[in-house]
């Protein structure tokens, strides 16, 4: 929610403010009711192959074989894994100390956009093809390749450059907060690949 409220995609910039106005809603009716509620607000949440961040960059990379960057790419991510959001999410709701708080959820590894891309081809098994550019020739290469690319959005340029991290003390303090590190394996015994 942080992280695009100044989003240059007014259809993002609008979306956030509805999730802000439904998130301050449901503490309301919480707090009306006697309940004790808890928000978990995480980062780059990614599950490998069934995801719409670090997957959606991965098709791409098999795709394409390389992996564009607007810029050298040195905003700093901590994608968090779906399962350990998962279980943070049982520990917050088993906590007496995360009742009626707000958290981020960040993973463990802040890393930079580059270095992000970069373990997600370690993840593929391919060789790192990373290939920097400068923001207005990456925008225009991105309105060229708008229909293979459907979920993509130019506003994801300016971005990749933006610095997206939180403080994990409260939540490791209250709730045991402990997600592993940002390796993602899109091979593992037994799946298919995406």
């Amino acid at each position: 929610m942080e992280t695009k409220r100044d989003s240059e995609l007014v259809e993002e910039r609008e979306y956030v403010e509805a999730w802000a106005e439904a998130e301050t809603r449901l503490i309301e009716v919480c707090t009306r009711s006697g309940v004790a509620w808890t928000v978990l607000r995480p980062t780059l949440i990614y599950a490998e192959g069934r995801d719409g961040n670090v997957s959606r960059i991965a098709r791409l990379i098999q795709r394409l074989k390389f992996m564009p960057l607007a810029g050298e790419g040195l905003g700093l991510r901590q994608p968090v894994h779906a399962q350990d959001l998962a279980i943070g999410a049982i520990n917050a709701a088993a906590s007496p100390l995360a009742a009626n708080r707000i958290y981020a959820v960040p993973g463990t590894d802040t890393v930079t956009y580059r270095e992000m891309v970069g373990r997600i081809f370690d993840g593929l098994k391919l060789p790192r093809r990373i290939v920097s550019m400068p923001l207005a020739l990456w925008r225009l290469a991105f309105f060229v390749g708008r229909p293979f690319i459907k979920t993509a959005n130019v506003a994801m340029a300016s971005r990749m450059g933006k610095d997206m991290t939180f403080d994990p003390a409260p939540a490791i303090a209250d709730f045991d907060w402990k997600p592993r590190p940002f390796y993602p394996n899109f091979y593992p015994e037994g799946r298919r690949p995406l």
